[in-house]
Order: structure tokens, then C-alpha cells, then sequence
């Protein structure tokens, strides 16, 4: 039924490659969907084992974060799951030999098991990656103990909460989010499958998908109706990812069965009626509607998708391209009264970004990159602690605040979850290709083989630290395509040379630059974008902005003063104390910034080769992704000079 009336190793592997989070993009998987995309496509993804990292920032952050993936011990995420089902033998691997995880995952806790989703997404998408057999041994052994869990368990149910949970959820009686938490399973082993070749999870996820729908189907309109209220996550889209495989109609029947009327039916009508309402649980109910798109032509459900994305980067996104405050929209007109220390919820980022990548295949329009640049550089970047490979929930915009970090054992919140995710996948969104091209949409020092042509595709460069990116082609044999090469709306005049000649460039910021030609081995193009300082005003209040230096949203350093222990980490003995978290702003923290009406590329001056800048009144300016461990200003209140 259609219910819309009615109804993520260590240093020491050398990790070259990259990974997406979990989701079916155009062009992805071949052989593996028995439902393929339907719709006219502008742009296809590449497959995650094309495209390969090179030294950077990014990389970096890769490295961490699969250094932190790889120490979690296996047996410690199967504990909750081992308890629910009984299948400890004795004391082995039991309570008293096992070292419990903390905070979202205590055994009290009603999200337990979600992290291991995660992480099931994650082994399979860096093995996928790199080749190690480190993450295809991790993600084999949570598999397996998944199975015998599910086995134990005996009607297809898994989990590591008892089932009376979602039986709380069908009566309408408090429960914190199960169904959320069933998502990153099902997710998560899908994820196994398509990147690890593991078809012992697809068998799991069938059966969990089978049990679904027999304890789903006989439910009456008035219960699914009070049911889906509680938030559920993306496991529509999980639905429908798993219906493209397998081509079951009953999984898509079930992706339809979570279609929330409430959120989807005003923006059927293209009407924004997000409200105060909680904004991650819109994002994913958006993304599960493009997907049904890609896989039944609903024009629908492809009109409400463009609409709501374009309402959210127009109306609801601050300028490091995050959005919410304390997770929940609010009045657009009011947004200046909303910069505080729990803005830019991290899986609203993560999941606005995976909803953009669905859409740059269905158009190819530059302004979707343009926004994808923008949150990947701003946010998802600067998440991660570059000291300890610890992350962040929100993005304070409060001025004086700081980042705050997870801990590595006991937090384990959400955007923890969906951390282990974006700091292993910088690459999905680097290049895409059509049957006449390839796009070059990011500057990150990185490689793609497009194996259908016979082309690799080598990109270095500094950027942002230097306006220059070069990209050097490698065909066995001489190949008519076309490369093109993205033209950002924040770029000045470009200059563009193929093998030190210079390319007469006719097109405008904010489009494509389309190079066809015979290309041969060793041709080396060379890409310069300027950048310049600008200033982004808040659209209620003029004279609040924020500064920005191409797609980069600069910060001014504040220091640590009145940062108090365990700042700048959570203090993971407090029940959501990233949700309470008290920044001591000290008084009389200056916020104000001077500046020439006429010429706002003025109001800062570059220091070195670094990005690093200066103000008139001494201010230390630098990218806010490199903003760790003090205190912070994005939004200045300006005067004129």
C-alpha cells in the first residue's frame, strides 16, 4: 500500500581508499539489484572501490576514524545482542569476562545495538575500500554472531533489545525509538552484503525483513499511524534498498508501510510546514521518497524531494551548511535568535549530504555541489578532534563556544554512529560520470578509475590552502570523453590549461566546464580558482554574518579561557550533558567585527601561505573545520568602519 492519502584500521595498512555511507546510488552495484533505477539519470556514482584517497586532510581524518573502528573488539558489540538472545555459554563472553560499552549502548538503554549497525556499514564499506582483511574479518565475525543471535532468537526478530519494545511502539505506549535503531541493522547488513560480499547478511536481513512484515501486515491504518509517530530513521529507505536487491515485494510493501503522513503529505503540496518539528527525522523519510523515485518514476515523490531539499538549503541552513538548534527546526525569520551551543546537529549534515548525492544524479546541477562542498568542508571535516579521532554531535554557533567530543567508550551517541560513516567516505561525491564524461566535482587529492573507458583519472592539490588543482590522465590507448570540471558559484575568474596551454573558458561560476577531446596518456589539466573574502549576512538581521573564503566559513580564535574539565570532551557520567553542556562564556568575549560596506574582501588579511588571516583589531581568523579545542566565533556582529 502506498499510504499517502490515507494512508566505517589502523595507520599501519596504508589506507588509500575511500567510502560512502549507506545508501544505493545510481550506478552503484552492478549485478547486485534485481530492481534497477528507472528514471533519466544526469550524473552516476562510481563504486566504492574506484576511488582512491591521496595524502590530505581528509585522508587523515580517514586514518583516524579506522583506527578507532578497528579497536572496538567485536565481542564487545555483540554483548547487548548475546544478552537479549541467552546465548552465553557460562561465563564466556558474558558479563563478567566482557568490558561493557557505555553511554548509548549501556544495557539500560533503549538505543542499544544501533552503534553496531553502524559499524557493520562501516567494516563492509572499508574493506570494500582498502582490501584489508582486518574489516572483512570484523565485519564476518559481527555477522556471524548476528546469525546465532537471530537463531536463538528464533522468528527472525534481531536485536539487542527484547521485541517487547517494538510491541511497546505497536501499542502506542513510550518507547524510545526502536525502529530507529532496527534501521542501522538493517543498513548495516545490507551494507555487508553490497561491499563485502557477505550473502550470510543478506540471509540475515531477509529474515529480519520477513519478520517485519508478518508482524507489520496485520496491523489496522489507525495503529500504523499512531506506530510511525515515533521516530524510525531512514528504515524505509532501507526498505527499499533491500526490495532493489532482492526484487520482493513484500519489502517494498513495508518501505510503504512507514510513509509518515504527517511529515510527507505538506510537502506533497510544496508547502513548509517543518515547523519546530525534529529535523533528523525528517531528512531520512525525504531520502526513502528518492528512492522510491529511482525505483517506480513517482513524480511525486521526485517533486517533494527537490522541494524539500531547495526549502532546506534556502530556509533552514546556516552558513557552515549544518541546520537545526537543539535538533528541531525553527522560524527561518527568527534564525539569528537560534545561534546557540546545540545548532548543526551532525546527522542532519550526514544525512543532508546523502539526499544531495541522489539529486546530483537526477540533474547534474552545480548548486548541489556547490552545497556539498560547503557542509562536507565546514562540518563533517571539522567533527572530528584531529588529537584524539573523537567527534562532535552538534556545531556550536554560540559565539565563545567550543567544540565538545565524544568519549571513546561511553558516549556512542547518534553522531557518533553516523561519524564512523563520514570520516571513511570523502570520496563518494569526488568525481561521478555520465556515458559522455566525468565530472570532477570536489578538489581532494585523490584518484578514480573509470574502468568503462579504460580511464584513470589522478587529481593533486593543495586546496584550499592553494587555488591550483591538476588532474593527469592514464588510457592505454587514446580516448574520446569529456571531463568536466566543476565551476563553483564562490570562484572568481578561472584559468584553465591542458598540458601548459591555456583553455578559453566561456562559462559563468556556477556551471560546468565541459573539456572534450582526445585524450591521451600523461595529459595534464590545470584548474586555478580564485578565492576572496566574503561575508554571508544572516537573512533576519543584516548586520550579524558570517565570513567566508571560497567555500571555507571562517573563525576567529577565542582561547580556552574559562574552559573548564572535562572540556572540551562530554562528561559522559551526565545523562546527555552534550544536550545541557555549559560553555562558561566569559563576559565581555568580543564579537564585534569592522568592516567597509563596499569592499568586504578588506576585512581580512592572509598571513603566509597558510590559511590563516588577521583582522584590524588582531583577530586570528582561520577555517572553522581547523577550530578545536578552544573557544570560537562564526557569526560577528558587524560595524561599519
Amino acid at each position: 500500500m502506498r499510504c499517502k492519502t490515507v494512508i566505517i584500521a589502523a595507520m599501519c595498512l596504508g589506507i588509500s581508499g575511500t567510502l560512502p555511507a549507506q545508501s544505493i546510488y545510481p550506478g552503484q552495484h552492478a549485478g547486485k539489484m534485481q530492481q534497477e533505477t528507472v528514471v533519466p539519470l544526469r550524473a552516476e556514482s562510481f563504486d566504492l572501490k574506484d576511488v582512491h584517497l591521496l595524502p590530505s586532510r581528509f585522508r587523515e581524518n580517514m586514518m583516524r576514524d579506522s583506527a578507532w573502528m578497528a579497536s572496538i573488539d567485536v565481542t564487545r558489540l555483540l554483548h547487548s545482542f548475546y544478552t537479549n538472545a541467552g546465548v552465553f555459554a557460562g561465563r564466556e563472553g558474558g558479563y563478567m569476562t566482557v568490558k561493557k560499552l557505555g553511554g548509548w549502548e549501556s544495557l539500560d538503554c533503549e538505543l542499544r545495538g544501533h552503534t553496531t549497525g553502524h559499524l557493520l556499514s562501516a567494516y563492509g564499506l572499508m574493506y570494500a575500500a582498502t582490501g584489508s582483511e582486518l574489516f572483512k574479518l570484523k565485519g564476518d565475525s559481527l555477522v556471524n554472531g548476528l546469525a546465532e543471535v537471530q537463531k536463538a532468537l528464533g522468528n527472525g526478530y534481531l536485536s539487542a533489545f527484547p521485541e517487547e519494545l517494538i510491541n511497546r511502539n505497536i501499542r502506542g505506549t513510550g518507547v524510545w525509538a526502536p525502529w530507529y535503531t532496527l534501521h542501522k541493522l538493517y543498513a548495516g547488513l545490507i551494507d555487508q552484503y553490497l561491499y563485502a560480499d557477505n550473502v550470510q547478511a543478506l540471509k540475515v536481513v531477509k529474515k529480519m525483513g520477513d519478520w517485519a512484515y508478518n508482524k507489520l501486515k496485520p496491523l489496522s491504518e489507525e495503529t500504523r499511524r499512531r506506530m510511525i509517530r515515533n521516530e524510525f530513521g531512514g528504515i524505509n529507505e532501507a526498505f527499499y534498498n533491500l526490495y532493489a536487491i532482492t526484487g520482493n515485494e513484500d519489502y517494498h510493501w513495508l518501505a510503504e508501510f512507514f510513509y509518515h503522513n504527517e511529515v510527507i503529505d505538506p510537502l506533497k503540496e510544496l508547502r513548509d510546514d517543518l515547523g519546530t518539528k525534529h529535523t533528523n527525522t525528517f531528512i531520512p523519510k525525504v531520502i526513502a521518497e528518492a528512492r522510491n523515485y529511482e525505483l517506480t518514476k513517482d513524480e511525486t515523490s521526485r517533486k517533494l524531494t527537490d522541494f524539500f531539499w531547495h526549502t532546506m538549503i534556502a530556509q533552514h541552513t546556516f552558513a557552515p551548511g549544518c541546520s537545526s538548534d537543539k535538533e528541531h527546526y525553527f522560524d527561518p525569520q527568527k534564525m539569528s535568535e537560534h545561534l546557540s551551543g546545540y545548532t548543526g546537529e551532525t546527522c542532519c549534515t550526514y544525512n543532508m549530504l546523502k539526499l544531495s548525492r541522489h539529486l546530483f544524479c537526477w540533474t547534474g546541477d552545480e548548486a548541489v555541489a556547490d552545497y556539498y562542498e560547503r557542509a562536507l568542508y565546514n562540518h563533517i571535516l571539522g567533527q572530528q578532534d584531529p588529537e584524539s579521532g573523537m567527534v562532535c554531535y552538534f556545531l556550536p554557533l554560540l559565539n565563545g563556544a567550543h567544540k565538545v567530543y565524544s568519549t571513546k567508550e561511553n558516549s556512542f551517541w547518534c553522531c557518533v554512529g553516523s561519524g564512523f560513516e563520514s570520516h571513511a567516505k570523502y570520496g563518494e561525491a569526488i568525481y561521478y560520470h555520465d556515458d559522455k564524461g566525468i565530472y570532477v566535482n570536489l578538489f581532494i587529492p585523490s584518484e578514480v578509475n573509470w574502468k568503462e573507458k579504460g580511464l584513470i583519472l589522478r587529481q593533486e592539490t593543495a586546496f584550499p590552502a592553494e587555488e591550483l588543482t591538476a588532474m593527469t590522465v592514464s588510457v592505454n590507448q587514446p580516448i574520446l570523453t569529456t571531463v568536466y570540471l566543476r565551476y563553483p558559484s564562490w570562484s572568481g575568474k578561472v584559468t584553465v590549461r591542458i598540458n601548459g596551454k591555456k583553455v578559453s573558458v566561456k562559462q559563468k561560476p556556477g556551471s560546468y566546464i565541459a573539456l572534450t577531446r582526445r585524450w591521451q596518456d600523461g595529459d595534464r589539466i590545470e584548474a586555478t580558482y580564485p578565492m576572496q573574502v566574503r561575508i554571508e549576512t544572516m537573512p533576519d538581521n543584516p548586520n550579524r554574518g558570517a565570513l567566508l573564503y571560497g567555500p571555507l566559513v571562517l573563525a576567529g580564535e577565542r582561547g580556552t579561557d574559562g574552559m573548564q574539565a572535562p572540556a572540551p570532551f562530554s562528561n559522559p557520567a551526565l545523562y546527555n550533558d552534550y544536550y545541557t553542556y555549559d560553555y562558561h562564556v566569559p563576559t565581555g568575549l568580543r564579537t564585534t567585527l569592522p568592516v567597509d560596506g563596499k569592499y568586504s574582501e578588506r576585512v581580512l588579511k592572509r598571513v603566509g601561505k597558510e590559511l590563516k588571516f588577521t583582522t584590524s583589531q588582531g583577530d586570528v581568523i582561520r577555517p572553522l573545520y581547523d577550530m578545536h579545542r578552544q573557544r570560537y566565533v562564526v557569526y560577528w556582529d558587524l560595524v561599519e568602519k
